[in-house]
Order: structure tokens, then sequence, then C-alpha cells
């Protein structure tokens, strides 16, 4: 099955575009890069890729701050989650552009031989250090939340740890099924989990407010039980006993979906304290 748009197709938004970032210069906590390659999924996201620093270290499900200049000269930073496996040679992103947004509505503009400030320290929760041991590893999240879930999917070492990882992804409109095609074939082509992925990674694309294979919010596959058909394997509802949970997405859908599974007698986890979901707390307050 293909991208029912074609990303090099679609056209970025009439706006002016803001003058390419050249010329930046490092600092204790940031470092410059490049970027390397844009892709644009539709008319407001899109994903790109910067170069990485050798020094540069993290765990699948990290986040780090990137940017660029903004008033004055000073950078302008956000926390993105970085898209891209813990064992790439670049960084990938997935980024939504708010027209308005202080920062998106430079970053949507940015070319191949661009420059970008990128942090030197990543952190988060979204990690699977913060999780206790289980059988099922479920990574629900909603638009570019499912940044995160890229990278921890596509680390080995999750094939090793969970029987079986599910990416559910809930969108308004087919078109912003970002990486459906990659999803859909289970990343065949990864040299280093393609052949574990075939086997152990499930997709669960949803789309809430047009015509689909799947419709409906997320919460709403639970009740239902279509969440766990075939091929998943076990229970047609959540168990604390077996299942292990992601969330990453709109701040609404975190807040109900952790107080459902706390309902459920999961505990949420930490880095300190793993648990049986996570949630990144620096995104959701």
């Amino acid at each position: 099955m293909t991208d029912p748009v074609a990303p090099s197709a679609i056209p970025l938004a009439t706006a002016a575009a803001a003058p390419a970032a050249t010329g930046l210069e490092p600092t204790t906590a940031l470092s410059v890069e490049n970027i390397l390659w844009v892709r644009h999924w539709n008319e407001h996201l899109f994903s790109f890729a910067i170069s990485r620093p050798a020094s540069f270290r993290f765990r699948s499900g990290e986040f780090v701050m990137i940017g660029l200049p903004g008033p004055k000269g000073k950078p302008l930073l956000r926390a993105y989650s970085i898209a891209s496996p813990a064992y790439s040679d670049e960084l990938e992103f997935l980024s939504i552009a708010v027209e308005d947004g202080p920062l998106t509505s430079q970053l949507r503009h940015v070319q191949a031989g661009d420059q970008i400030y990128l942090g030197r320290k990543p952190t988060g929760t979204l990690v699977s250090d913060a999780l206790l041991p289980g059988r099922r590893l479920f990574l629900i999240s909603t638009g570019t939340g499912l940044a995160p879930f890229l990278s921890v999917a596509r680390d080995p070492d999750i094939y090793d740890q969970f029987q079986e990882i599910v990416i559910v992804h809930s969108v308004r409109r087919v078109a912003d099924l970002a990486y459906r095609t990659e999803l859909e074939a289970a990343f065949a082509d990864d040299p280093l989990i393609g052949e574990q992925a075939q086997d152990q990674l499930g997709y669960v694309p949803t789309v809430t407010r047009e015509d689909f294979h799947t419709t409906g919010r997320i919460d709403a596959l639970v009740a239902s039980g279509k969440l766990f058909v075939p091929p998943l394997t076990g229970g047609r509802e959540f168990d604390p006993a077996e299942d292990r949970i992601m969330l990453c997405g709109s701040m609404a859908m975190i807040k109900d979906f952790a107080g459902f599974l706390d309902g459920l007698g999961f505990t949420e986890g930490s880095n300190a304290a793993p648990g049986h979901y996570v949630i990144e707390r620096a995104f959701v307050g």
C-alpha cells in the first residue's frame, strides 16, 4: 500500500520563506549541524534529518533541543523527539508546521545545506529502561507523537526485550499518516531489525475524520477490543502482568489514557523507578 499523496509532490506554504540559517556559532550547550534532507508529507507535516556529531549519544525514545536563530540572533529552541534509531549516522525529526509558531514557521522552510542548532544533552522517559519487563509493548501515539516510537521500533534491543511490539498511530486525515508505507512493511528494508520486525512488529493506524479501514479514537479501539485482534496474540484487553505501554501525543490523550491505565492497576514508570507505562512529562507538564 502506498502513501495517499507523494511527499515530493507537496508544495510548501505560500508564505514567504525565512532566510536560510547560515553562519551559526556553537555554544557550550549547542552544536551547529547541517540539514541533510527534508521530506514533506503534506501541507503541514514534514520530516527532516540533520548531521550527527560523533560525540552525540542517546537512547531510543529520547528528545533533544533543536532550533534556529530567533529575535536579535538568540537561539529559538524547542524540544523534539528523535525519530531515527540510536545507531543511525543522522538525526531525524518529525514536525508539524504551525503558521504562527515562532520556530516551526521557520523550520518548515529549511532545505538541505541549511544550518540548525542541536542541544548536546538528549534526555527523556520514553525509553525501555523506564519499563518493567513484559511480553507485549504498545507504542500509542497521536499526530507527531509518533516520532519517538519510530526510534524505539528500530532499536534491535527492543525485539529481545518484548515478544510483540505494536505501534498505534491516530490522526485526523489519511494524509497525516507519516511513515505509513515503512510501517506497513514493518521496516522490511532495515538491515538490523527488518527480519525480526516482520515477526514481532504490528502497526495499527486509525483516522478520526476521514474514511479509512480503521477509524475512531484509540480509546474506542481499546474498548471494543479491535486493538487486540490477530496477528496480535494474548488477551483482548490491557493486562499489567504482561503489557507495557508508552504514550506520546496530545496532552488530552495522554491524561485520559494515563488515568485509564491507573484504574487498571498499571503504574507509571520513570528512569529511577521502572513501571508498567511511561509518558514524556517534559511535554505534558
